[in-house]
């Protein structure tokens, strides 16, 4: 269940407002909200890490990384077929919309690409012991896309059967009154329900910054900080 936006934008107008500290217009909670969206987002992964590096529990709904994982398996795809034909092409490399996050995996005729940095994707090409063949493709991603190489020389994608599966990011964030002051319309966040105050806070957080009002920022701080530590005890 999406988390609403009028909700939140409700929420943020009355803290901010409580003590006549301004108004936040919906431009500027559109620009808050998808910026503590994305804070939110980014940090399950660094969060992740840590946490796999600690014993977990046996219990599931207690158990931070399961926790975490269960927050990014909201954003999870896999496509196939006319899907990824659909990302178009450059050349013989293939283009990632943007709304990829992570690519997890991508198959070429079954068998999984092994992802390299250039570096090490060119210095295996080079060499006869770990050169690419078509059951064990390489790839290499670029501001451009993901060139994919075999044995062959450069996958062409319009002559293999492809599929991956990826993390997306969330779509953006909106609140729309369409200039009646009322809430007509939006998108709503697409976090893990549990996250509503967590975007509060980091919105008030970013709204302290432009009203200029260092009393809010440093309330929103100091409840972010709080809800970090007892995440991570």
């Amino acid at each position: 269940m999406p988390i609403s936006v009028d909700r939140v934008y409700q929420k943020v107008l009355a803290l901010a407002n409580k003590e006549q500290r301004g108004y936040i217009t919906p431009q500027e909670f559109n620009l808050f909200a998808n910026q503590a969206q994305m804070n939110i987002f980014e940090q399950y992964f660094y969060d992740l890490n840590q946490f796999k590096r600690i014993p977990g529990n046996n219990t599931v709904h207690s158990d931070p990384a399961d926790m975490i994982e269960e927050k990014i398996s909201l954003f999870e795809v896999a496509i196939g077929g006319s899907t990824i034909d659909a990302w178009g092409t450059f050349g013989t490399t293939i283009i990632i919309p943007d709304e990829v996050y992570r690519l997890n995996q991508v198959r070429i005729s079954g068998y999984p690409v092994e992802f390299l940095s250039t570096t090490e994707f060119n210095l295996v090409r080079e060499s006869p012991l770990t050169a690419p063949t078509p059951k064990r493709p390489i790839a290499r991603r670029d501001f451009r896309g993901l060139l994919i190489r075999d044995n062959t020389g450069n996958v062409d994608p319009s002559t293999h059967s492809i599929n991956a599966s990826y993390i997306r990011k969330p779509v953006r964030v909106e609140w729309n009154s369409q200039g009646s002051g009322l809430y007509v319309s939006g998108v709503d966040f697409e976090l893990h329900p549990s996250e509503e105050v967590n975007l509060v806070i980091k919105i008030l957080g970013l709204a302290g910054i432009t009203l200029k009002d260092p009393a809010l920022y440093q309330i929103a701080g100091a409840e972010d900080n709080k809800n970090i530590q007892q995440e991570k005890q």
